[in-house]
């Protein structure tokens, strides 16, 4: 299951891992589209040994939405190698989070 991120150390010790992809999904329980997302989120987190996922809700930890100028969401952030490697923003389909994978 899906780490819930709380703190910007805890986000820190997740995006560093260099061995698996990170996926870092911005969400409110609020958000439509971000309960659209969710599934497909957690489909792929099944699906895959290879990819780590993490949620970090913008009304609990809006200081990291802030800094990462999380402006519209779900935002999903993709880390490879412990860098940021691709960004989502908006609903999209599994098969086009998978071709960022």
């Amino acid at each position: 299951m899906a780490e819930r991120i709380k703190t910007r150390e805890a986000f820190d010790k997740l995006t560093a891992v260099k061995d698996k992809t990170v996926l870092i999904d911005f969400y409110a329980d609020w958000c439509g589209p971000c309960k659209m997302i969710s599934p497909v989120i957690e489909s792929i987190e099944a699906e895959r040994a290879d990819v780590l996922v993490g949620k970090v809700n913008v009304d609990e930890l809006m200081s990291l939405a802030q800094e990462f100028r999380i402006v519209s969401i779900p935002t999903v952030l993709i880390y490879k190698q412990g860098e940021l490697a691709d960004k989502i923003i908006g609903f999209v389909s599994k098969e086009e989070i998978e071709a960022k994978l």
